[in-house]
């Protein structure tokens, strides 16, 4: 093993250490703090800064989910879903931290759909053999997933909400605005609060126009 090998290694092992320090220090553990690193490190190009519940004046109203292929729903469009609290999860069946994230979304699902929750999973494939509609299907159905699915293959709602990683999560507000976003595992209790947070707002008579852009 040469000089640059063996440096590398040390740094390796430090930086291993420091991550299992870092996590039970502050009683998170070590898979939350990659977690939050990831969150911080591709926040940058998102619409709202990860983990941060964006203030109802300054939210940017969502960007319309693209035409795809729907999957437990009809076509369905954020504007027709104006009065409900609306969470968008980028994803795609190949990624394991996705399926990490599943049991809570499934959850919140199940615990708030009647309350006015709908949750929509945007599939966005990492992979051309996840590119496949028929597949799409079989491993929605396979995963248990109950809640609308959508197609994005040519990735423009992804571009659109300027994501960068899998899995993503944006709360969108019943005036639909985003209010929340996460990448990554975790902040599952912090989302979970912000879900009850915007369902128990009140309705308001302004409707967030997506062709506006926050702060203008």
């Amino acid at each position: 093993m040469n000089r640059q090998n063996i440096i590398f290694a040390s740094l390796s092992v430090t930086l291993a250490i420091a991550i299992v320090a870092a996590g039970y220090a502050t009683g998170t553990g070590p898979i939350e703090v990659i977690s939050m690193a990831i969150s911080r490190l591709t926040s940058g190009g998102q619409m709202i800064p990860s983990r941060t519940v964006v203030t109802e004046s300054k939210a940017p109203a969502a960007p319309e989910i693209s035409s795809g292929l729907w999957i437990n729903s009809e076509p369905l469009t954020l504007m027709s879903l104006q009065g409900r609290v609306v969470l968008i999860e980028f994803w795609t069946f190949g990624c394991y931290n996705c399926r990490n994230v599943l049991p809570s979304v499934k959850a919140w699902d199940a615990r708030y759909r009647d309350k006015g929750l709908t949750i929509i999973g945007v599939h966005t494939p990492e992979f051309d053999s996840e590119r496949n509609i028929d597949t799409l299907r079989r491993e929605v159905a396979e995963l248990g997933i109950q809640y609308p699915v959508v197609s994005d293959n040519d990735y423009a709602t992804w571009k659109a909400y300027g994501v960068e990683a899998w899995p993503t999560l944006f709360v969108v507000d019943k005036q639909g605005r985003v209010r929340w976003a996460h990448v990554g595992e975790g902040a599952y209790d912090e989302t979970e609060e912000v879900i009850k947070k915007l369902l128990a707002e009140e309705e308001s008579s302004t409707v967030a126009n997506p062709s506006e852009k926050s702060g203008e």
